[in-house]
C-alpha cells in the first residue's frame, strides 16, 4: 500500500476556483483501479492550504493515477493558482 500527502500552498482569493477543479479531480480518481482513498483537506489555521491525502493499493496504481488524461488536465490548471510548490510525500506502508 502507498499513501501519498500533497501539500498545497493556494491563492487565498482564488480557492472557489481551485475547489471547484479539485471536486472533478477527486470525483474522476476516485473512479481509477487501485484507489482506496482519495481526499482533500483544509488547514484549521491558514484556509490557503490544501492537502491531498491519497491511498493507493500499489505504486504501480499510484502511477497510472499521474499518467491519467484527466489528471494531466486538471493538475496544471490547479498549480496555476498556487504561490510556491507542492511539498509531496509518498509513504510505502510497513507495518
Amino acid at each position: 500500500m502507498v499513501k501519498v500527502v500533497a501539500k498545497n500552498f493556494a491563492q487565498e482569493d482564488k480557492l472557489d476556483e481551485i475547489i471547484k477543479l479539485y471536486e472533478e479531480l477527486v470525483e474522476l480518481t476516485r473512479k481509477e483501479e487501485g484507489c482506496i482513498t482519495y481526499e482533500l483537506f483544509q488547514d484549521e489555521k491558514d484556509s490557503s492550504i490544501l492537502c491531498m491525502i491519497e491511498e493507493w493499493e500499489s505504486r504501480e496504481a499510484l502511477d497510472k493515477h499521474l499518467n491519467s488524461q484527466h489528471f494531466k488536465r486538471i493538475v496544471p490548471n490547479i498549480k496555476k493558482y498556487m504561490i510556491k510548490e507542492t511539498e509531496l510525500n509518498v509513504y510505502n506502508k510497513l507495518i
